[in-house]
């Protein structure tokens, strides 16, 4: 294809919310406050953990990995998406693009790895308890951390040098509220399909694999539960496993319906509302889950905030 008379385009315009030009002082708001929220919560648990040696335990040293990973997954969109409520030019350059895709994505593929790496170490802690002690040790919680974050940090490369080399000669409007592949796609001046299926395929790998693994490990989980022969039993069981499989169906259920699947048409609005729930509402809701629905973690923040006299 003749490339000769095209001009490249050097920033895009990421259009956010266009129908909802006239209430964007109140999403600003809206959002700072989930943000702070999320920033604060995330930041809380991550260093309860560190600082409790009661909470010095394989799952709780997942959930504080889980918790900084989550202060910079919502860092590469939101405060970007802030800014442009507020602004006129809602502009951001072709490499500040690339960059905001690759740490979301890379950061996206760290929270998968962990939340499979937190369901195996359920799996260890229910259906092998007497082993759990020398299986799951500080050593191997400390590598499969490392694999997590060495893994998620490689996940977007090869998509990131592929769409780095497409022409883009405009438009240059992208319909959605922060950059990302599908809509970056669309603008291409040239066929995509290439980079549609290397997109397919590796989200496919990297998301269903680390979905089917996390199903796995409850399947047995709840076949081991469900012999345990006391109501309290399998109570105390499940409750172990409660915040994480409602992270999990919350987070999966909609990536699994943006990222997989061969296509690049997509509709506008029902993409804007996934990615305000995978970007936004998860994380947001992701501290108060494991907060909330934990007693452990609850008590952790009273003999803190005690230890530091802001408790008698």
């Amino acid at each position: 294809m003749d490339t000769g008379n095209w001009s490249q385009v050097t920033e895009f315009i990421i259009l956010g919310f266009p129908h909802l030009q006239g209430v964007q002082i109140y999403l600003f708001l809206l959002l700072l406050l989930v943000y702070l929220t999320t920033m604060l919560g995330n930041l809380l648990i991550f260093l309860v953990v560190c600082l409790d040696s009661q909470l010095h335990t394989p799952m709780y040293h997942f959930i504080s990995i889980l918790s900084f990973s989550e202060l910079g997954y919502t860092a590469a969109t939101i405060p970007k998406m802030l800014a442009n409520l507020l602004s006129e030019k809602k502009t951001i350059s072709f490499s500040g693009c690339l960059l905001q895709i690759y740490f979301f994505h890379s950061l996206g593929a760290t929270e998968c790895y962990l939340l499979t790496a937190m369901a195996y170490d359920r799996y260890l802690a229910i259906c092998r308890p007497l082993h759990y002690p020398t299986l799951m040790t500080p050593t191997l919680c400390a590598e499969i951390a490392i694999g997590c974050w060495l893994g998620g940090l490689a996940g977007p490369v090869v998509e990131i040098s592929l769409i780095s080399r497409l022409p883009f000669c405009g438009p240059n409007r992208i319909q959605h509220i922060f950059c990302d592949f599908p809509p970056l796609l669309s603008l291409a001046c040239t066929d995509t399909s290439i980079n549609v299926l290397v997109d397919f395929v590796i989200n496919s790998c990297k998301i269903l694999a680390t979905f089917l693994l996390i199903l796995c490990s409850y399947v047995r989980i709840i076949c081991t539960v469900l012999r345990i022969p006391s109501a309290a039993g399998k109570r105390k069981a499940f409750s172990t496993c409660a915040s994480h499989l409602t992270v999990v169906l919350v987070f999966y259920g909609s990536i699994l319906f943006m990222y997989v699947r061969l296509r690049k048409s997509y509709s506008l609005d029902y993409d804007r509302a996934l990615a305000v729930v995978y970007s936004v509402l998860t994380p947001f809701l992701n501290p108060f889950i494991y907060s909330l629905r934990n007693k452990e973690i609850k008590e952790a923040m009273r003999r803190q905030l005690k230890r530091i006299g802001i408790l008698a």
